[in-house]
């Protein structure tokens, strides 16, 4: 855990080192049709999850390893008028089982398949996750891990997830603020039974043979 958060200090004491401003698209398109109350940001970072999530009147708690990180989440959180519960913890030493149950949990760019069952596990009835992550891509590619050890291979993420109801699910190269990455996106719902209702979006601007 020290050498963790030793390598994140490092990396995020470093003006170079950006990561976007914007939150997960898909949580940023569906916040409106998400159940409202208390959020859960994993591995936060600067806290552009967390932030949105806090604009949008959820309670958050917001979990990064590195001091570095938390820091520079407050500056932006400070900037944006917003409260958040910023929490300097790795996920192994932050006792879901403790905590009330939140209504939406989202996982950035975080390597957390053996945390998942304690993820889920948190959720409240009818609560949503909402986690993307790199994935092991043939294309080239500019942004993310190095090696392909850290990143999922295709499916990966949505097996992991089946036992939740599945809103949402793609695999897709996309432009990011450092480049072009590979991504993995779930949007799962804590539901049980065979009728159920589901959210009514519009259309997506970037959907094949849209204008």
């Amino acid at each position: 855990m020290t050498d963790d958060r030793a390598r994140w200090n490092e990396k995020y004491a470093d003006p170079a080192f950006e990561l976007p401003d914007e939150p997960i698209p898909e949580l940023e398109r569906r916040i409106e049709t998400l159940p409202d109350g208390r959020a859960l940001d994993v591995a936060t970072g600067t806290g552009r999850n967390a932030i949105f999530l806090a604009e949008h009147g959820y309670a958050v708690d917001a979990l990064d390893v590195a001091d570095a990180a938390l820091e520079r989440a407050r500056r932006r959180a400070n900037e944006r008028d917003v409260d958040v519960n910023w929490v300097r913890a790795d996920l192994e030493e932050y006792p879901l089982e403790d905590r009330a149950e939140y209504d939406i949990v989202t996982v950035s760019f975080f390597t957390a398949l053996e945390h998942l069952p304690a993820l889920k596990a948190a959720l409240a009835p009818g609560g949503v996750l909402v986690y993307e992550h790199h994935l092991r891509s043939s294309d080239p590619i500019d942004m993310g891990p190095s090696s392909d050890t850290h990143r999922f291979r295709s499916n990966d993420l949505l097996r992991a997830c089946l036992d939740l109801t599945i809103l949402h699910y793609e695999e897709r190269r996309r432009p990011e603020s450092m480049g072009m990455g590979a991504v993995a996106t779930v949007v799962a719902r804590n539901s049980s039974g065979g009728a159920q209702s589901y959210p009514l979006l519009g259309d997506r601007d970037d959907e094949p043979g849209s204008d």
